[in-house]
């Protein structure tokens, strides 16, 4: 059974964003996957590009436990919002994401704004482009 752009991103999310856990991230991807952030420079602590699910489950792995050393905290999804956007191709939707953290006591909440073209095959992610500024991720 085929799933759709929604349980697919909303998988993706969870596993990213929520919980940080790089092996389920990993599983939301084909084999031969590919995750990339193409503003992000080169040398970037987030990874500019990632091919096949087992570099990704690495680097992410890596790049979580980094970020927790920081105290990250993960998005309000209450105040959060999405819209997904079908396109003429089945196997390709567009994501566009108003993530908001919660600021410290006495500080504004932090609002970042995103898009995502992702490309599916057999229920997962064969491609995801990450587009966000590179400063929210160092």
């Amino acid at each position: 059974m085929s799933r759709t752009p929604q349980e697919i991103f909303q998988s993706y999310v969870y596993a990213g964003a929520m919980t940080r856990n790089a092996d389920a991230l990993a599983e939301c991807f084909t084999e031969d996957g590919i995750l990339e952030a193409p503003l992000m420079p080169a040398g970037a602590a987030f990874p500019q590009r990632l091919v096949g699910r087992e570099e990704i489950r690495t680097a992410m792995a890596a790049y979580y436990a980094r970020s927790e050393a920081k105290a990250d905290r993960p998005p309000n999804v209450e105040k959060s919002a999405y819209v997904l956007h079908t396109t003429a191709d089945p196997d390709v939707f567009i994501a566009e994401i108003d993530t908001v953290f919660d600021g410290d006591e006495g500080q504004e909440d932090r609002a970042v704004s995103l898009v995502q073209i992702v490309r599916v095959r057999d229920g997962r992610i064969a491609r995801l482009r990450d587009y966000f500024a590179p400063d929210l991720m160092s």
